[in-house]
């Protein structure tokens, strides 16, 4: 099945205008995230990640990042785009999740701008925001996107679009 992408309104943008291969752009939107009523990561200087069909993924820089809540593990997946990925638990308190951010130690020449940059499960975390907005989590159990009122799809992660 086709996607029948959503026409962008004035000051929204489409995830079918996205590129394909992904590419890396620079945002100095106001991103905050909170795990157990701890603003876990706070910047204004952030990169997101654009591929076509899938919402921003946004990666934040480890010094606006309380790393002492973040645990590595083991968990790796592999992106053709980006390389590899290592994956962090999260404990807060007495509130624990596992594979909730991930970062790029050795990312591919495209993206070595972000190497060290940290990424978010939106749907992992109390709540995330970006200007203020709060972010609705792209659906499905492996894509990170962010979901705000200036972004339109359909978006990949959805029920049906396993082959887009």
């Amino acid at each position: 099945m086709r996607p029948n992408p959503i026409p962008p309104q004035p000051g929204q943008e489409s995830v079918w205008d996205y590129p394909r291969p992904a590419i890396l752009q620079d945002t100095d939107k106001h991103l905050k995230i909170i795990f157990n009523n701890v603003v876990l990561a706070e910047t204004n200087r952030a990169k997101r990640v654009l591929e076509t069909s899938h919402p921003p993924c946004y990666y934040i820089p480890p010094e606006d990042v309380k790393l002492e809540y973040l645990i590595e593990n083991s968990r790796k997946t592999f992106c053709e785009w980006k390389g590899s990925a290592s994956y962090y638990d999260i404990s807060v308190g007495d509130k624990y999740v596992s594979n909730a951010a991930w970062q790029y130690l050795n990312p591919t020449l495209n993206f070595i701008s972000f190497q060290g940059y940290l990424s978010f499960y939106a749907s992992l975390m109390d709540a995330c925001y970006v200007n203020d907005e709060l972010v609705k989590a792209q659906a499905g159990d492996f894509y990170g996107g962010w979901i705000t009122s200036d972004i339109v799809g359909p978006f990949k992660g959805e029920p049906g679009t396993r082959w887009w």
